[in-house]
């Protein structure tokens, strides 16, 4: 149970932004404090969300919470908050509890340099906005991530959440030309720039990718966008698990420029009504020409595999939306992890028997992927955690009721760049007031 109690006092955020763009706890609808309360440890005080317009204004705000030595939660809609660690205050440190710092009115296209390939956006700009905004010039951004109606820019970035497209248009990382964000003491820094080149120096974009807002409050982004394409088509191909492994590998090391390669489970297989047993679906974008004959060669490898084999053309937006939703169309008892294993042992790693009631899609190419239960013990949770670990990967718990995020380590890195990752924290943030203790390592 969160505590209501308002202990901060808000008149001050309130001068900063106007009271239209301040609420205190007690006064956020029902839906909104769940929403928020799945990413904070119980009987920890909130105090109030504050939504920043400018820049500026998020300046100073993250001024004020240092002086007050209060925490912040930064956040965007808050499709994505839920996701890792849980955020823990130390009372004896930080006494005014947690002010959660929104960037969802920090949502306007600042410029969109059509012929350089560029856009720069303000990082609360929702996702399917800036499709849209795009798509008006023929262009998009090659990013495919969960929650797309809702999911701000800053929240992509924050949580590296690429989704399928990695396969032909690699990471979140990879896209980001530059960055601007409020650091802890609520001065603004700035790197990379707006043009496509490279840049000398520490790279803080590819730091700041994947940081779950612990280093520091993005406020801009500058991102690659690339050309439409003129047609798109999607291959499934269903079977028995060794050969679906075999129709991988050829598919991988063939001539073929798929978009995305996702490995479906068996179960996730039937829910989408494609069928029985494990499940390869692969999606072509090009010139019409380009995409009839790359999906034939692959519907080729697949009858000679003996597999059930289906092209979709006209609804395979649709079946791409449905996937999409089956993984992260998310309830409050349920368990969505993310994982990542040797690419070839992706198969085997979704025919595991703790997977038997549970979903799982992953990205062929890179070996990444998601898994998402109904309900499963945090035993089950270690054994395929140990089982991706031994295949040279990891198992991060995404989403998951709060008693299990606090019976077990949802990140569950031991590495030795711990080390490292504790002294960058301590330089970013040497208060330790972004996010605090949510990150890997309790940082």
């Amino acid at each position: 149970m969160i505590s209501q109690e308002n202990t901060f006092n808000a008149q001050e955020l309130a001068t900063i932004v106007g009271k239209d763009n301040i609420s205190l706890w007690q006064d956020i609808d029902q839906a909104k404090k769940q929403q928020i309360s799945q990413a904070i440890a119980p009987d920890t005080t909130i105090n109030c969300i504050v939504y920043p317009e400018t820049q500026a204004q998020l300046s100073t705000i993250v001024t004020c919470c240092a002086k007050n030595n209060c925490a912040i939660l930064p956040c965007g809609s808050g499709s994505k908050v839920h996701w890792g660690g849980l955020m823990k205050v130390d009372p004896t440190t930080h006494k005014q509890g947690i002010i959660v710092v929104s960037s969802d009115r920090l949502n306007h296209l600042i410029e969109h340099a059509v012929g350089d390939l560029t856009v720069t956006v303000e990082a609360g700009m929702k996702y399917a906005e800036l499709q849209e905004t795009l798509a008006k010039t023929g262009q998009f951004i090659a990013i495919d991530p969960a929650y797309p109606e809702t999911a701000t820019i800053g929240g992509i970035i924050a949580t590296a959440d690429t989704g399928s497209l990695r396969q032909r248009y690699r990471g979140v990382r990879d896209m980001l030309l530059g960055i601007s964000f409020v650091r802890s003491d609520g001065k603004i820094a700035k790197a990379g720039g707006r043009v496509v080149k490279n840049v000398a120096g520490y790279d803080l974009m590819k730091l700041f990718t994947g940081s779950y807002g612990t280093l520091g409050i993005i406020s801009q982004v500058t991102l690659r966008v690339y050309p439409q394409q003129q047609a798109s088509g999607t291959v499934v191909l269903v079977g028995e698990k060794n050969n679906i492994a075999k129709a991988t590998q050829t598919l991988l090391s063939s001539a073929l420029t798929p978009v995305a390669i996702d490995l479906l489970s068996t179960k996730l297989v039937e829910q989408l009504d494609l069928g029985k047993g494990v499940g390869l679906m692969v999606r072509f974008q090009s010139i019409i020409e380009s995409v009839e004959e790359q999906s034939n060669q692959l519907l080729k490898v697949g009858d000679s595999l003996g597999l059930n084999s289906t092209r979709y053309h006209d609804y395979e937006a649709e079946l791409w939306q449905n996937l999409k939703q089956h993984i992260w169309n998310y309830q409050q008892n349920e368990i969505i992890c993310k994982i990542g294993v040797i690419p070839t042992e992706a198969v085997e790693t979704l025919e595991r028997s703790a997977l038997e009631t549970g979903l799982g899609l992953i990205h062929a190419g890179s070996g990444l992927g998601e898994l998402k239960f109904n309900s499963v013990t945090p035993e089950t949770l270690l054994e395929l955690r140990r089982w991706c670990e031994s295949k040279g990967g990891f198992l991060t718990v995404l989403a998951a009721p709060l008693d299990i995020k606090e019976k077990l380590d949802v990140w569950g890195y031991n590495q030795n760049g711990l080390e490292i990752m504790r002294r960058i924290k301590q330089q970013f943030d040497p208060q330790n007031i972004l996010n605090p203790h949510s990150f890997i390592g309790g940082i």
